[in-house]
């Protein structure tokens, strides 16, 4: 096997600039796709209204720039979604060369699952939290005797605040998987940091639902299963570097003798 070779300072930031550049001349073309596509994804929200409480079709523009402005809302997310897998490629290419081979290819196998994750954080988040936060905020907005007026820059800017974080927050797993092939972190760690993870998630939870217990519970309880599931995986990608280690502390024993 050969030996790696050691890169300097200024081939290391070479390289994390032309990674960056890839990621970025990716966005700009999958921002103009966006551009096309906005408007398809926009009338489908329309035409299924994810609540009853606030009809689309009833949403008015407080300003002339407000369309303009959610029209490259969803440009953006749409630009995202599919710079992704190219990013943790990007990602993945700039690291592998400190990996071993088999390191290599389990971290490429993580890419897929990390877009998917992505993505279903996103759907939780559009699917079952903002239908639980929007008919509590349009309620109290009732109860206070105020008449409810929407904004379509503030409504879809609202549904972003709540949807994309849980696009991130449901990448843990993969991320806690990948760390823990850097070696970084390991399932004891994580064990340890429980209580801490526990308090922090359900923080999180608690500031992205309404003040409902039920809402609190229902965010709460995937978001802790999250952190679960990656000890978990965190514990079987552990395993098995113990595993290579000792194939390979064996190999260079046979080489040596």
């Amino acid at each position: 096997m050969s030996e790696i070779r050691e890169m300097t300072l200024e081939e290391h930031l070479g390289e994390l600039r032309k990674r960056i550049i890839w990621v970025l001349v990716v966005f700009v073309l999958a921002l103009v796709v966006g551009l096309f596509y906005a408007d398809v994804v926009i009338q489908y929200m329309q035409s299924n209204p994810i609540s009853q409480e606030i009809p689309l079709s009833g949403l008015v523009s407080l300003s002339p720039s407000d369309a303009l402005r959610v029209y490259m809302q969803f440009a953006f997310l749409i630009g995202v979604v599919i710079t992704l897998p190219v990013a943790l490629f990007q990602i993945w290419r700039f690291v592998s060369p400190g990996l071993r081979p088999p390191e290599q290819r389990v971290a490429l196998r993580f890419i897929p699952v990390a877009f998917l994750l992505f993505l279903l954080g996103l759907g939780f988040g559009y699917y079952i939290v903002f239908p639980m936060i929007l008919p509590f905020m349009v309620g109290f907005t009732e109860k206070i005797g105020t008449q409810p007026l929407y904004g379509v820059a503030e409504y879809f800017g609202f549904m972003f605040n709540i949807v994309i974080p849980f696009g991130f927050l449901f990448e843990l797993p993969m991320l806690v998987m990948f760390l823990t092939r850097l070696r970084i972190v390991n399932p004891m760690r994580l064990a340890r940091l429980r209580r801490v993870a526990y308090f922090v998630l359900a923080v999180v939870a608690i500031t992205l639902t309404p003040p409902e217990i039920v809402s609190d519970i229902l965010v709460t309880i995937p978001l802790l299963l999250l952190y679960e599931v990656s000890i978990w995986l965190s514990k079987l990608v552990y395993r098995k570097q113990l595993q290579e280690d000792e194939a390979w502390e064996r190999e260079f024993a046979d080489r040596k003798s």
